[in-house]
């Protein structure tokens, strides 16, 4: 797929919010989340056996290598690609926190939080490497 069509799909997924990435959304844009830019269906892009690849990640921060995924229904049905993805993004040095969105709905304190942890944690490690 030419990046052109990439960047039209990502497009096309961004009007297609689901009310869960509508919500969070909200709480990531603008830098509003601790003054982090995230990006919304944002393409990653990596190589696997000399062909370019590529996935749209929910949310997606750079300057922290996050990634924010929230499943509906049908990532029950494809648990193994979703293991099989996250470990290529981690692969690639980038952070993959996954919720489902039942979760999201129930207890959104719970999935700010878990947020808020990483990101903590990653803040931590990051400046005790500096240190080092």
């Amino acid at each position: 797929m030419k990046w052109e069509e990439i960047k039209n799909l990502a497009r096309k997924l961004r009007k297609n919010q689901t009310p869960e990435e509508a919500q969070l959304w909200t709480y990531l844009r603008n830098r509003k989340y601790r003054g982090i830019k995230f990006y919304r269906q944002h393409p990653i892009r990596y190589e696997s056996h000399g062909k370019q690849r590529f996935f749209i990640a929910d949310f997606y921060s750079r300057e922290i290598s996050m990634v924010i995924e929230l499943d509906g229904k049908i990532h029950e049905n494809q648990k193994d690609y979703d293991e099989h993805r996250d470990l290529i993004i981690n692969n690639l040095g980038i952070t993959v926190l996954r919720f489902d969105n039942d979760e999201f709905n129930n207890n959104i304190k719970s999935v700010y939080a878990k947020i808020d942890k990483h990101i903590s944690n990653k803040s931590l490690k990051a400046n005790n490497l500096k240190n080092t």
